[in-house]
């Protein structure tokens, strides 16, 4: 998994995870990779700082993907705010459970009329749907999703 800074032209400042550099430039050349905030699909890869792991710094352990925006100046209570949203959408979401990974190929595939859904998948799979140019979003945890 890599981290990429981002950025639409509305300055709309966000990050994507994507399982490899050539699955971001396949999305990219596919726009299937577009702002949180206002939905544009031209966006541009920022600098950022690259994450080195050494033994005693552990790998991150986040799952696979999608596109979060940064967090600007308040930190904490920006990150709150928009935990809160994530978790107010996934409530709104069909729960396909374990059926996550097949139920959003299909839909990807116009297999299925397009909805919002949430579920479980494992590292493994969300790496595959992301290498199939299919987005989707880890949600926080949150009791009333379960």
């Amino acid at each position: 998994m890599i981290v990429i800074d981002l950025c639409c032209p509305q300055e709309h400042r966000f990050e994507g995870w994507f399982a490899s550099a050539s699955a971001f430039d396949t999305q990219l050349e596919r726009k299937q990779v577009s702002c949180p905030i206002c939905g544009s699909s031209e966006v541009r890869r920022m600098p950022s700082a690259p994450y080195v792991q050494t033994r005693s710094t552990p790998a991150p352990q986040a799952p696979a993907t999608a596109t979060m925006p940064a967090a600007p100046q308040s930190g904490s209570d920006q990150a709150a705010r928009f935990a809160a949203t994530i978790r107010q959408l996934a409530r709104q979401a069909e729960d396909v459970g374990s059926r996550f990974p097949d139920e959003a190929r299909r839909i990807h595939r116009g297999e299925v009329e397009p909805r919002s859904i949430r579920g479980a998948a494992s590292g493994d799979e969300m790496g595959e749907l992301l290498e199939e140019g299919i987005i989707v979003l880890p949600v926080p945890p949150d009791e009333d999703l379960h």
